[in-house]
């Protein structure tokens, strides 16, 4: 199967296609994944492009109707849900694409197939990146005045930003609106340490954001972890682009448990670090009412990298 973005120049919504089409395409060896800029009409028409993003498989367009017209215009897509976005959601991509689902751990990969990355829209994603930025570089929550100041050009409070931010699950708040979490860090302590090269060490909220983080700062990292079957680290480090896994044999499980709510309560428990495949499948065994599934490292290093490594690099507006 062949399946290609078509994308013009500095989309907004590319990223949030690729990132969804990672997560659709997860553990599928026999798709080619091609990736193309389309600058003029012309050359929209001859390859079929209904707007921007517009996804091909075996150069097919499955989310247009008869007769749409070719464009390089903003595409938007309407969800089963009724919502409106700049790419489909990660469910609509695995029935086009014929793709098994891994249960409800999906919510806490993408926010029920929306992703990570939030809107540019209202200063949602400035505020989030001046979020995370802080956290890369303290270790902690920023400040309030340096969350006003990236939500002043937007003309919003930042107070409002965040409770927006928390309503669409970018981030948690607690009762006094200080932030707990903002994906993929933790503002307390978790049993998933990153260690940022000439940084802090940061608590990460589960296994799939702690491999996330050193893609998303581009930097070199260390993650400790344990497995909460036999109590043995877990180690990953990050060098130079590359990874090494202590032990070899160690995977993750991603996974969720049934019901509603922030990822934070549904799923992040259940995304963790094991020594084996066994240990890996006991635990799951035990855990009452839990879908998911083990992934391999190369697996969950790739989710992780879909899912967070857009994070700071796409523009804020």
């Amino acid at each position: 199967m062949r399946v290609e973005m078509l994308i013009v120049p500095d989309c907004p919504n590319g990223p949030v296609l690729k990132e969804r089409l990672e997560l659709a395409l997860a553990g599928r060896t026999d798709v080619e994944l091609a990736e193309r800029v389309v600058a003029d009409p012309a050359e929209a028409e001859r390859r079929g492009m209904h707007g921007s993003p517009t996804l091909l498989v075996d150069g097919r367009d499955p989310f247009a109707e008869p007769g749409t017209a070719a464009t390089i215009s903003c595409r938007l897509y309407a969800g089963a849900d009724g919502r409106i976005g700049g790419a489909p959601s990660v469910e609509e991509l695995r029935r086009v694409l014929g793709t098994p689902a891994t249960g409800g751990a999906d919510r806490a990969a993408g926010r029920a197939g929306q992703g990570r990355l939030a809107p540019p829209e209202g200063g949602l994603r400035a505020v989030q990146q001046a979020v995370l930025r802080s956290f890369a570089t303290t270790g902690a929550p920023p400040a309030a005045a340096e969350m006003e100041s990236a939500a002043v050009p937007f003309g919003v409070p930042a107070a409002e930003v965040l409770a927006e931010l928390a309503s669409e699950d970018f981030l948690t708040l607690d009762d006094a609106g200080h932030i707990q979490a903002a994906y993929p860090f933790s503002a307390v302590p978790t049993e998933h340490a990153v260690q940022i090269a000439d940084g802090p060490t940061v608590w990460s909220m589960c296994a799939i954001d702690a491999l996330g983080i050193p893609v998303m700062l581009d930097t070199d990292a260390l993650i400790t972890s344990t497995d909460p079957v036999t109590g043995e680290p877990v180690r990953v480090e990050f060098t130079n682009g590359k990874t090494t896994w202590q032990p070899a044999t160690a995977v993750v499980y991603y996974g969720a448990r049934p019901g509603t709510g922030p990822a934070a309560a549904v799923c992040c428990g259940y995304l963790r670090f094991f020594t084996t495949r066994a240990t890996a499948e006991q635990w799951s065994c035990q855990q009452a009412d839990l879908s998911g599934a083990v992934l391999d490292q190369a697996e969950a290093e790739r989710l992780g990298a879909d899912i967070f490594g857009p994070l700071m690099s796409a523009p804020a507006r």
